[in-house]
C-alpha cells in the first residue's frame, strides 16, 4: 500500500464527517416554522368610535369651526333665502320656529317669513280673494348668520338649502327686502289674470255681459284688458277691466 492510499481515505472521511454535520443540524419543524410565522403576523383591527344617536329634542349644535363659513359673512343680521318644495312653505316655517325654541336659537335667528299678497281671481263668474306665495318654494329668514345658526336652519325637515353660491349662503341686499315688504304691505290685492293675448275671453260685468270675444291687448299697470267684440259682423275693441272678463 502507497502513502498516498491513506491520505486519500482520511479526506474521504473527512468530508462525510462534514456532510453528517450538516444532515444532523436541527432547523425548525415544520409545525415550529409555522407557529413562528403566526407568532410574527399582527392584525389590525381599524378602530371605530360608537355612533351618537341623539333624539331630534336633544340635537346637538356642531362643535365650532366644523362647517367653515366665509370670511366675508355679514357680523350682523341679515335676511337669507333658504329653498324648499313648493306648496311645503307653511310647514318647513312651522318646523324651523320649533327648532329655534328648543334649541335656544332666538338670540341669532329673529323671523321667519313666507313672502304673499293678496290676489283676487274670478272663477265661474264668481270673485273671491286668495293669499298667494310671491316666490313659491322659497321662505325668507332674518338671522345672525354663524356656524350654529347655519346648522339649525340647514338640517330643518324641508329645507334643501340656503340660496348662494356652493354653501355659501347669499344675503339680501336692503334694496331687494324692500321690495318685498312693499309687495307684502300693498292696500289693495292684485287680480289674477288667466287669459292672455290671442285667447277667446267671455265678459261678465257691464253692458257687454256675456258677450265673447279676443284678447287684443293686457295692460298690467291700468288692470284693464281690450276685447275685440263682434257686432254685427264687425270685429270692435272694448276696454274693459280685469275683473269684467273670465276665460271662456
Amino acid at each position: 500500500m502507497s502513502l498516498q492510499e491513506p491520505q486519500e481515505q482520511f479526506e474521504r472521511e473527512m468530508e462525510d464527517s462534514k456532510k453528517d454535520e450538516i444532515l444532523n443540524e436541527s432547523p425548525l419543524s415544520d409545525s415550529d416554522a409555522t407557529a413562528e410565522e403566526q407568532e410574527s403576523e399582527t392584525v389590525d383591527v381599524p378602530e371605530t368610535e360608537p355612533e351618537e344617536v341623539s333624539l331630534p329634542s336633544n340635537e346637538k349644535l356642531p362643535p365650532a369651526g366644523e362647517e367653515g363659513l366665509p370670511s366675508d359673512t355679514p357680523e350682523g343680521p341679515a335676511w337669507y333665502v333658504i329653498h324648499c318644495y313648493s306648496g311645503y312653505e307653511n310647514k318647513v316655517r312651522h318646523n324651523l320656529e320649533q327648532r329655534i325654541e328648543t334649541m335656544g336659537m332666538k338670540d341669532r335667528i329673529f323671523d321667519v317669513v313666507i313672502p304673499t299678497q293678496e290676489e283676487i281671481e274670478v272663477k265661474d263668474g264668481k270673485r273671491r280673494t286668495v293669499e298667494r306665495h310671491i316666490f313659491p318654494g322659497y321662505v325668507l329668514v332674518n338671522m345672525q348668520l354663524t356656524e350654529e345658526s347655519w346648522y339649525v336652519v340647514r338640517n330643518t325637515p324641508g329645507v334643501t338649502g340656503f340660496v348662494g353660491m356652493g354653501n355659501n349662503p347669499t344675503p339680501l341686499r336692503p334694496e331687494e327686502v324692500s321690495q318685498i315688504i312693499k309687495r307684502m304691505e300693498a292696500e289693495a290685492p292684485t287680480v289674477k289674470v288667466t287669459y292672455k293675448v290671442g285667447e277667446r275671453v267671455r265678459i261678465i260685468d257691464g253692458p257687454f255681459n256675456d258677450f265673447r270675444g279676443m284678447v287684443s291687448e293686457i295692460d298690467m299697470e291700468r288692470t284693464k284688458v281690450r276685447v275685440m267684440v263682434s257686432f254685427f259682423g264687425r270685429e270692435t275693441p272694448v276696454e274693459l277691466d280685469f275683473l269684467q272678463v273670465e276665460k271662456a
